[in-house]
C-alpha cells in the first residue's frame, strides 16, 4: 500500500506544469496579436500617418519636412 509518498505524491507536478503552460501560451496570444511585442514600430505608424497627411493636403512640404525630421 502506498503512503502518499509513491508516484502519487507526484501528481500535483501536472496541475501546476498546466497552468504554466497556459501562462506562457497567453503571454505568447497577447505578444502576437499586438504585433509581435515592443519592436519600435511606433516610428513607423507615426511616418506612416505624417505621409497619408501630406498626401491628402492637410499639411504643407515645409510642415512635412519638419514633422519628420523630428520623427527621426
Amino acid at each position: 500500500m502506498m503512503n502518499g509518498w509513491g508516484m502519487g505524491g507526484w501528481m500535483w507536478i501536472w496541475p501546476v506544469l498546466i497552468l504554466i503552460g497556459l501562462a506562457v501560451l497567453a503571454t505568447t496570444a497577447v505578444l502576437w496579436t499586438r504585433g509581435r511585442g515592443p519592436s519600435g514600430d511606433d516610428r513607423g505608424t507615426a511616418r506612416r500617418i505624417l505621409d497619408e497627411r501630406f498626401a491628402r493636403g492637410e499639411i504643407d512640404e515645409e510642415e512635412y519636412r519638419r514633422r519628420r525630421d523630428d520623427l527621426r
